[in-house]
């Protein structure tokens, strides 16, 4: 069971990641906004972008840190 529920919520940490990558080297979802950010020069909106992306991975990462170290 532990290892179901350590398997469970590293997959929950790594969506945001995988589909941040996914989507950026796809140009679908935010990666489309990304891309045409990128192209128009609208640097402001790329940083922006790229903050948000973090910002969603480091809290997808702390939830999944607390949620395993809860459980486990």
């Amino acid at each position: 069971m532990p290892r179901l529920i350590g398997l469970s919520t590293y997959r929950l940490a790594i969506n945001p990641r995988d589909s941040s990558v996914i989507s950026i080297t796809g140009n679908d979802g935010i990666g489309l906004q990304l891309n045409a950010s990128i192209n128009s020069l609208a640097w402001n909106q790329v940083s922006v972008i790229f903050v948000m992306i973090f910002a969603t991975v480091l809290v997808s990462e702390w939830v999944s840190a607390r949620v395993r170290h809860a459980i486990i």
